[in-house]
């Protein structure tokens, strides 16, 4: 290639990537510029709005989590008391806190004590899941009973399997195996329930379920 060519082939590219930024400069900017506003909108949301909505949010579950622990006294911690808000409008009203999910929590608990098992099934199912080894197989297994009053059997194995293998321990997995096992039974599924059985006489023998669970498995053993 000739020296005239290469200085032509060389100013051509040059110009070119000269002309791709000039043409592309300000979009460039402007998407720039909407990121930086998006992350300040998103700090400003989580700092002005959504951290104010979580600490009134808290203060206002203090008194209706007093109200629950009295049995007299449960409706105002479901509706509140004119003064404090209860757990419903905590759970409507503060939507993304804490609070809002823990209310879900204790309104599905409160509901099925009172034999409501359709809004029980309702706000457990808004529940989100925590982390917590404690709070979340309790909620998915308070699932399974209400969904087990509601005679709908197969749901109600689902959660009670999901809630005793969440925590492994010898407090409530016994408790849930037992509950699947009645459901097996229901659902007329004798060998998982002889097999969920046996796994609370193996795995938990200390528990107060493994106490009579040789009944369990010989009643369902003589099904089959």
């Amino acid at each position: 290639m000739s020296q005239n060519n290469q200085n032509v082939s060389s100013t051509t590219t040059g110009g070119s990537k000269k002309s791709f930024f000039q043409e592309n400069e300000k979009s460039i900017i402007f998407i720039v510029a909407a990121i930086i506003v998006l992350i300040l909108l998103y700090i400003g949301y989580q700092k002005l709005y959504l951290a104010p909505r979580a600490e009134k949010a808290s203060s206002e579950m203090y008194q209706a989590e007093q109200y629950a622990m009295i049995d007299s006294l449960q409706k105002k911690a479901i509706d509140g008391d004119g003064s404090f808000a209860g757990f419903k409008e905590i759970a409507d009203e503060y939507s993304n806190t804490k609070s809002a999910n823990i209310a879900n929590a204790y309104l599905g608990g409160l509901y099925l004590r009172q034999k409501n098992f359709q809004e029980a099934i309702k706000y457990l199912e808004q529940y989100s899941e925590t982390g917590s080894a404690i709070l979340d197989p309790l909620v998915i297994g308070l699932l399974g009973d209400a969904y087990s009053e509601e005679k709908i059997y197969d749901k109600a194995a689902n959660f009670y399997k999901k809630a005793a293998d969440k925590s492994s321990n010898t407090f409530t997995t016994p408790v849930f195996l037992k509950k699947l096992g009645l459901v097996y039974e229901e659902l007329q599924d004798y060998k998982n329930a002889e097999a969920t059985y046996e796994k609370i006489r193996n795995d938990f023998p200390e528990s107060a379920e493994a106490t009579t669970i040789d009944s369990f498995i010989a009643r369902v053993q003589a099904k089959q």
